[in-house]
C-alpha cells in the first residue's frame, strides 16, 4: 500500500505540471471505492489551483471545489501529455490543457471524490478523523507522549491507526520503532517520556528520508512521472526477516500485528 512518503512523492512529481491547467474532460472506468460525487461534465472548465496532501490523500484544489485522490492498496497516478490508451485497470482520467492525469488501480480500492470544500460533509467524512501531520508544528513530543499515555494497545498498532499522527504506515512504523529502540509490542502507556521524545524524532527522520529517496517500491509503486522509490534498499528491519541486524547482527524477526507484518530486532528493540 502506498504510504505517506509515496503519496507525497507522487504529489511533488506532478504539482508543477498540472497547476494552472483547465479541465477539458473526465473519463471514468469501473467503479472505485466511492463514487466521484459529481457529474464528470460539471468538472469541465474548472481550473487546477494546486495540489496539497492530507494524510494519504492528495487534495486537488479547483477554482470551485476540490478533488480528493486516494491510491488505495495498489493504485498509482500518471501525469503526461502522451499517455498510452487506457487499459483495463485505468479507472479515472482527468484531461487538462497541460496533460492528462490517470489513476491505475488493479484492486479498485483507490478513490477520487469531489467536494465543494474541505469543510464539506464529503471531505470531513474522509479527512476529519485523521491525526496531525508529522511534518507540522502541531506534531510535538508532548502531543505524542500524551496521546500514547491514554492508550494501552501495542505501540505499533497505535501508530498504524493514524489517529495520533498520520502517515506512519506499516513500513515506516517498523523503521521508526527500530531506530528509537522500542519493541513494537510495548503497550503505549508504558512508554517513558524520554523514549516518546526519541520516537517523535525518528518518525520525522524516517519519513523525511523516505520522501528524499522517492518512497519505497516493493511491488509496483512509482511516482506520477514513472520514477521508482529506493528507500526499501536502506531499510533496517522491514522485509529483512532472517537477515542480520545492520547494528548488532542479531537475526531480524517478523510477527503479525493487526493482520500486518511487523519486523523488528529482538536485541536492539526493548520492551
Amino acid at each position: 500500500m502506498p504510504e505517506l512518503p509515496e503519496v507525497e512523492v507522487t504529489r511533488r512529481s506532478f504539482v508543477d505540471a498540472i497547476t494552472g491547467a483547465k479541465v477539458l474532460g473526465v473519463t471514468l472506468g469501473k467503479p472505485l471505492r466511492w463514487p466521484l460525487g459529481i457529474e464528470p461534465a460539471q468538472l469541465v472548465g474548472r481550473k487546477v489551483l494546486g495540489l496539497r496532501r492530507r494524510g494519504k490523500y492528495i487534495l486537488m484544489d479547483l477554482d470551485h471545489g476540490l478533488l480528493m485522490l486516494h491510491l488505495g492498496m495498489s493504485g498509482s497516478l500518471r501525469f503526461s501529455t502522451t499517455l498510452p490508451p487506457a487499459g483495463t485497470h485505468d479507472h479515472f482520467e482527468l484531461t487538462t490543457t497541460q496533460g492528462s492525469l490517470r489513476l491505475h488501480d488493479p484492486r479498485r480500492f483507490g478513490a477520487v471524490v469531489w467536494a465543494t470544500s474541505e469543510s464539506a460533509h464529503e471531505a470531513h467524512k474522509l479527512l476529519g478523523h485523521l491525526g496531525v501531520e508529522p511534518f507540522s508544528e502541531t506534531f510535538t513530543p508532548q502531543l505524542l507522549y500524551t496521546a500514547l499515555q491514554a492508550r494501552s494497545s501495542p505501540i505499533k498498532l497505535a501508530l498504524l491507526q493514524g489517529a495520533i499522527v498520520v502517515g506512519v504506515g506499516n513500513i515506516y512504523a517498523s523503521e521508526a520503532l527500530f531506530l528509537a529502540g522500542i519493541s513494537p509490542t510495548l503497550a503505549c502507556n508504558r512508554l517513558s517520556r524520554p523514549r516518546a521524545q526519541r520516537l517523535h524524532r525518528t518518525i520525522i527522520d524516517v519519513l523525511t528520508h523516505a520522501v528524499d529517496k522517492g518512497g519505497s517500491t516493493l511491488k509496483d509503486f512509482s511516482s506520477a512521472s514513472g520514477t521508482n522509490g529506493h528507500y526499501q534498499s536502506e531499510a533496517y528491519v522491514y522485509g529483512r526477516e532472517g537477515l542480520p541486524c545492520r547494528v548488532c547482527q542479531t537475526m531480524i524477526r517478523k510477527l503479525q500485528q493487526g493482520q500486518r507484518s511487523t519486523y523488528y530486532c529482538p536485541m536492539c528493540q526493548k520492551r
